[in-house]
């Protein structure tokens, strides 16, 4: 038996990056907001501790989980797509690296008529989020809800890593997300005093006493109405129990780039074909919905060194003065992100972009399809990520039940490019351990090894280890053409009271880490929706 709650001017589905800066922009503005978030708190000590965010991603309570299809690129292997369960979504369980990508990036979707979303247009909104220690200039803001911090435990192997990526030819950069976003530096992260800082804890938390905001969390959004081509209401469950809340002047969907679709899908928007399938009625047709899903490949190197590693600086004493450290102190190796030091570069120099990113950490991990472990030996790693790939998948439905998850169909080399990016990246990764910055530290290749000495061979290695950056993205895009799910003011097309904002927009991947987009895409979304009144 159903029930209905009162009426609000904003429905806000998901608090994740996006969505919990639209819900507190809109309160600010003086709107009642609804915010419904189908995980749980986010007051959880593998969210708040930096160093336990493997445990996070791992964690059945803070993670999604869903399941992708088998990837026929990749020998029928079956990924785990992460999705925070939890407010704040991908911001509490992601690893906290602060990168906005290239400004070539968002003048390619103005470009591609997303009108109003080119870098300098979006500069004021990145701007506008942050609170950064290194103080406001042209490029950078203070003030802002969410913190931006330097690594509170800094290790000389980055320092030496660094330099041996200077010694290559790719300049120091002493900011990755000012004038020039290119080159190599340590990397900042969302955190504060050294704890996670979740969109959640920034934008939402400050505000949960004001009368005209309401968060709801393990609410269960199952469907949108609509009544002649308009939004109107939101249907959710909670406790077991179908709630139904009323929309005065629209609904936002943030709920990310698996669910967003999903969600669409649900409520009879999307591809005629895919809903009758399933038995869905068609409401509007939308041929985009669940399309052009895309993600940042990865693979994992990782070498031998003779030098102390977060990892090998562990035990049952050295972790106990760990834990201490960090809760007096908000230091040592708990507060570390998953990347310390990150390097933007070109596969080859005609190359107009980088087409390369390099994440580096004091310690090793070995990924699979179900996350990464921290390996505790003297070792350190370099992840290699391509930034503009090629290849592309599709969201979908595994039945009409709104409690089946989405269905993830996605073959991460279906582009040839992207496998030979790959390769090339570990030869420049291996090369990098070759300048004589790292000739006192560094003694053998971890990984993929040294038998690795042919192209086939590490071809062979990418396809059985490569991993997902969890930079899931483009399944609601922004556009004026024909696969266009919403248009540059993030309505969907040819409804009313109804907008997407949120990863699931982006046109193409920007290069880098999506979290800095995600809470940009969320600042620019609360003023175009707020200049429709």
């Amino acid at each position: 038996m159903g029930q209905s709650k009162m009426n609000s001017d904003y429905i806000v589905v998901g608090c994740g990056s996006a969505g919990s800066v639209i819900a507190r922009r809109l309160s600010d503005m003086g709107y009642s907001v609804l915010a419904l978030e189908a995980g749980g708190s986010d007051r959880n000590p593998m969210v708040l501790i930096p160093g336990f965010a493997n445990y996070a991603v791992a964690s059945s309570h803070l993670n999604w989980k869903f399941d992708a299809e088998p990837d026929a690129s990749r020998f029928n292997r079956v990924d785990t797509v992460p999705a925070g369960k939890c407010l704040g979504g991908g911001s509490s369980i992601n690893g906290m690296m602060y990168i906005r990508g290239h400004r070539e990036d968002y003048n390619g979707w103005a470009e591609m008529g997303c009108t109003g979303w080119d870098y300098q247009s979006l500069l004021p909104y990145f701007k506008r989020l942050e609170d950064n220690p290194r103080g406001a200039d042209f490029y950078r803001g203070i003030g802002g809800p969410q913190s931006v911090s330097e690594a509170r435990e800094r290790s000389p192997l980055m320092d030496k890593w660094i330099e041996a990526v200077e010694e290559f030819g790719v300049p120091r950069n002493p900011d990755l997300n000012g004038e020039v976003p290119d080159g190599v530096d340590a990397v900042q992260c969302t955190q504060k005093a050294g704890w996670r800082h979740t969109a959640g804890s920034a934008f939402l938390r400050p505000v949960l006493g004001r009368a005209n905001m309401r968060l709801e969390l393990k609410a269960f959004v199952e469907k949108l109405e609509i009544k002649n081509g308009k939004v109107v209401s939101v249907d959710y469950r909670k406790n077991g129990r179908k709630i139904t809340v009323h929309a005065n002047k629209g609904v936002v969907l943030s709920a990310g780039a698996m669910v967003s679709p999903k969600l669409l899908l649900l409520s009879g928007i999307g591809p005629s074909s895919t809903l009758g399938e399933h038995g869905i009625d068609c409401v509007h047709e939308l041929q985009g919905v669940g399309q052009n899903y895309q993600d940042h490949p990865a693979i994992m190197t990782s070498f031998n060194v003779n030098h102390e590693t977060f990892g090998s600086n562990t035990g049952p004493i050295k972790n106990l003065l760990h834990g201490i450290n960090f809760l007096l102190r908000g230091r040592g190796p708990l507060t570390t992100s998953i990347g310390h030091a990150q390097a933007f570069l070109r596969s080859s120099p005609d190359l107009a972009l980088p087409d390369l990113q390099l994440i580096t950490s004091p310690f090793a991990y070995d990924f699979d399809e179900r996350g990464a472990k921290l390996v505790k030996d003297k070792a350190f790693g370099v992840a290699i990520g391509v930034q503009r790939p090629e290849s592309r998948g599709v969201v979908s439905l595994h039945g009409k039940n709104p409690q089946f998850p989405p269905k993830i169909q996605f073959e991460m080399f279906g582009a040839r490019k992207d496998l030979d990016t790959l390769v090339d990246g570990i030869k420049i990764a291996r090369k990098l351990m070759q300048q004589a910055a790292m000739s006192a530290v560094y003694e053998s290749e971890r990984l993929p090894g040294s038998g690795a000495d042919s192209d086939e061979l590490l071809e062979q290695y990418i396809r059985n280890t490569a991993f997902s950056m969890y930079h899931q993205v483009g399944t609601c895009k922004m556009g004026t053409d024909d696969l266009a799910v919403v248009d540059p003011k993030l309505k969907v097309r040819g409804l009313s009271n109804l907008w997407v904002a949120d990863a699931s927009i982006m046109p193409t991947l920007p290069s880098g880490n999506t979290n800095a987009t995600a809470l940009m895409i969320g600042e620019k979304a609360s003023d175009l929706i707020s200049e429709t009144e």
